[in-house]
């Protein structure tokens, strides 16, 4: 018989055997948590900014942000998988973490000079790579670091700690812009010197620990030796452990939602052409949208625990329908500023530690950075054509319009979504 995602998702202890253990935060996972919310302060502080920067400051299109935004939120997706793969072959994931870390710093130092599209464009695109090689192989120094038990509660702590840098990036940008008015690169320097002071964190307090738990999650449609009582974990990661069909089912899932996800940037852009406030006051909508996300992350991951994380993933999808709604209703002003914020905050609590807790219960441990990957990969992909695409029907439609039609779509996905997960999480004999 195989076991199924519904057995993996509260990990009950078996008859005899006590309650569960209480929770504890390992202080590997409490470490890559500072080395995120110094990161985030760095990359947040440019994202806040990088909306008007692209069209009041270099004076481009709707088109032309949506391209760097898409490369913004997907082009990391053409490394993902091979990181992750590489982090389990050698079986490093701090160095290979680190050197993605190195490398967005790096894009810091560029991003002085970048004053064009084209160079602009180049610059995002190293940033996001070096997210793109870091992030599954942290997400796998995570999961090995946490309790089974509490394997949610686990990302959840993570993401708040990096979502508590995402909020202050936004603040630090802030305060720079009313200080000095088009102060772009004031900003800029000052996430630099954040980027740098995560990278040394990291290199100096992160152990390159790889625990062997156990707790392998089985191949679903190919039961292999590591699946079976009693046999020890494979050393080397192989593709088709990963390649399962609940796995599948997942994959598919989170990339149709996440064609159907526009950027952050868009619906504050969207607001900001609704309510009049000053542009050195749009970084404040990404804190009012991390702070919701801070406060909500921890709560997000228990309740995945113990409710289940794949009604949690679609619950946060469908709290990014309303946000839709409530940004292109017609009564506008401060609740509908404020209603947009936190729901996008519990979407995001609700989905992007959740969805890297299932790919990576679902994969087995030799093949964790691997999984993880995969999901972030495919979820990376379609949000970079999500954004292309939003650019393209906000110049053709315009934005509300163009938002009502994306809403739309995602009323009528989610129904799918539901009765893919819910036959995954089905115990074939």
């Amino acid at each position: 018989m195989y076991l199924s995602l519904s057995d993996w998702r509260s990990r009950r202890v078996e008859p005899g055997k006590g309650a569960a253990p209480p929770f504890k935060l390992a202080p590997v996972i409490l470490a890559l948590g500072v080395v995120s919310l110094l990161t985030d302060v760095s990359s947040e502080s440019v994202a806040s900014i990088l909306p008007l920067y692209v069209t009041a400051s270099l004076g481009l299109s709707t088109i032309a942000y949506g391209f760097v935004d898409g490369l913004y939120q997907g082009i990391s997706a053409t490394v993902r998988i091979a990181a992750g793969w590489t982090a389990d072959r050698v079986g490093s994931q701090k160095w290979v973490a680190f050197a993605g870390y190195g490398l967005s710093a790096v894009a810091r130092i560029a991003l002085l000079v970048a004053d064009g599209f084209g160079s602009l464009a180049s610059v995002i695109a190293v940033d996001r790579f070096g997210k793109g090689i870091r992030t599954a192989p942290r997400d796998a120094l995570i999961r090995f670091a946490a309790q089974p038990e509490h394997i949610g509660r686990s990302f959840g702590v993570h993401r708040m700690l990096d979502t508590v840098g995402a909020a202050l990036g936004p603040v630090l940008a802030f305060v720079i812009l009313l200080a000095i008015p088009n102060g772009y690169r004031v900003v800029f320097i000052a996430s630099l010197a954040f980027a740098i002071i995560g990278v040394a964190v990291l290199g100096l307090f992160v152990p390159n620990e790889r625990r062997r738990h156990p707790d392998t999650v089985p191949n679903t449609a190919r039961p292999s030796a590591a699946a079976q009582p009693g046999a020890a974990p494979q050393s080397r990661p192989r593709w088709r452990d990963v390649n399962t069909p609940e796995m599948r089912r997942l994959l598919l899932v989170a990339g149709v939602l996440g064609l159907l996800t526009v950027g952050d940037g868009f619906l504050y852009l969207v607001l900001q052409s609704r309510t009049a406030f000053a542009a050195e006051w749009f970084p404040l909508l990404y804190v009012g949208t991390n702070v919701a996300y801070l406060l909500l992350a921890i709560p997000m991951g228990r309740l995945a625990d113990r409710w289940g994380r794949t009604r949690v993933f679609l619950a946060g999808h469908g709290a990014l329908l309303a946000a839709y709604v409530c940004a292109v209703l017609p009564w506008a002003g401060l609740p509908a500023t404020v209603g947009t914020l936190v729901l996008l905050g519990v979407f995001y609590a609700a989905t992007d530690g959740v969805l890297a807790a299932l790919a990576g219960l679902l994969s087995p441990h030799q093949s964790a950075a691997s999984g993880i990957a995969a999901a972030q990969t495919v979820v990376a992909v379609a949000r970079l054509i999500a954004s292309t695409g939003f650019g393209l029907l906000w110049y053709a439609m315009g934005s509300q319009a163009a938002l009502w039609l994306v809403a739309a779509g995602l009323a009528l996905a989610l129904p799918f979504a539901v009765v893919l997960l819910r036959t995954a999480q089905k115990v074939t004999a």
